[in-house]
């Protein structure tokens, strides 16, 4: 569950990055101004989100579980 958590929080992260930089938002680097960085960027903050829901559900199951 803590391991999901915190791989889903780094790739919303880095998604939401991508996608600055794809879009030209955030310059300085090879990937500014190129279209298909963003859309890569937009899958992996999907990918980070859905890791983020599983240890969500996981924890509330695990705490229902107790009582």
């Amino acid at each position: 569950m803590l391991v999901r958590g915190i791989g889903g929080i780094i790739l919303v992260v880095l998604g939401a990055v991508w996608i600055a930089q794809g879009t030209g938002a955030m310059n300085g680097s090879a990937m500014s101004g190129h279209g298909q960085y963003a859309v890569l960027g937009v899958a992996v903050a999907l990918i980070g989100l859905f890791l983020l829901v599983r240890a969500w559900r996981v924890r509330n199951n695990d705490r229902r579980q107790r009582l």
